[in-house]
């Protein structure tokens, strides 16, 4: 895997990167570091990925033990070091997985392969970082057609 992140230009401290796959992310800095604040600090994009990892793996671990789910979403919250390097120090992750009769076993069972065996992200994050995980069902009213 590669990508090319590319400053763009002495007036700021904005990148752009381009992935393998040939996606564009924009970058920005804090004002008081030199940004304009136009796009996302690099750190959070950090923990943007872990949590698209870590939903994604959800998701398709109840699609594939055929669970009627119909949406999850992760809520992160963070805490950095005070000092240099300010890694993550704690994360937590709050999901909330919609659907019809999902059993709270199964949703628990989701979130713990992805954050022991699948999710790279948080478990490479979780060398710095106290992980803590919970979650939420909400029943739906509706199921998606099949």
């Amino acid at each position: 895997m590669e990508c090319t992140v590319n400053w763009q230009g002495p007036e700021g401290m904005a990148f752009v990167a381009q992935t393998e796959s040939g996606h564009l992310v924009a970058m920005d800095g804090a004002p008081e570091g030199g940004g304009h604040n136009l796009a996302p600090r690099p750190m959070e994009l950090l923990l943007v990925g872990a949590g698209g990892c870590t939903a994604y793996d959800v998701a398709l671990i109840l699609k594939k033990g055929r669970h009627k789910v119909t949406g999850c979403a992760v809520r992160l919250t963070a805490e950095r070091a005070e000092s240099a390097p300010k890694v993550f120090t704690r994360i937590h992750f709050h999901f909330r997985v919609s659907g019809h009769q999902l059993s709270p076993e199964a949703v628990e069972r989701a979130i713990a392969l992805s954050s022991e065996k699948y999710c790279s992200a948080s478990i490479m994050l979780g060398k710095t970082a106290h992980i803590s995980h919970d979650f939420e069902l909400i029943e739906s009213g509706t199921l998606p057609e099949e």
